[in-house]
């Protein structure tokens, strides 16, 4: 399976406001399940249990290091995580996440901290007729507020551009499985 990096998707919720943030990236791959019905909550749910357990370790050592400065960790929410028969609905906490907004076709989730702000989309492509793929698209805007908002994502920044298509990969096959 072919994971690429790609540009902001101008169907994404977030692309109206993309000139407002500092940073953007998106990465993209195909869904192999054109008989399936994948609902924005499906991709949600695969998204909090498609985190690699390396990643899983770099963020127990952010939760360590950004505690020290008083940020965010979510360390009280990381034990909230999706059930079988949870919603995903706008304006619910899952894990470290806040469900902003949801669509058929996406969800966008994220967190405002006084350093900055990120939102995450996961936006499903659905093909419009049998000659075209199903895509699952992870996209990820931040935005500063002071300069430790910049000095938190300089190391992180990396990590996040390795973690994204490792989850973005393990999504899709999920997806494809159930």
């Amino acid at each position: 399976m072919k994971i690429e990096k790609t540009e902001f998707p101008e169907d994404s919720v977030l692309s109206k406001g993309k000139a407002l943030f500092d940073y953007t990236d998106s990465f993209t791959g195909e869904v192999l399940n054109i008989g399936k019905r994948i609902t924005t909550a499906d991709i949600g749910q695969t998204f909090f249990t498609s985190s690699p357990q390396w990643g899983k370790k770099l963020f127990a050592f952010r939760n360590r290091i950004v505690k020290m400065f008083g940020l965010k960790t979510g360390v009280n929410r990381n034990e909230k995580l999706p059930s079988e028969d949870c919603k995903m609905e706008v304006g619910e906490q899952v894990g470290i996440f806040t469900i902003f907004e949801k669509t058929d076709t996406e969800m966008i989730l994220g967190e405002n901290d006084k350093h900055l702000d990120f939102r995450v989309s996961l936006l499903y492509h659905k093909a419009q007729n049998s000659n075209e793929g199903n895509y699952l698209t992870i996209s990820t805007t931040v935005k500063y507020h002071n300069w430790l908002g910049i000095l938190y994502f300089l190391p992180v920044r990396p990590f996040h551009q390795l973690i994204v298509p490792v989850m973005l990969r393990k999504m899709i096959q999920k997806l494809e499985n159930r």
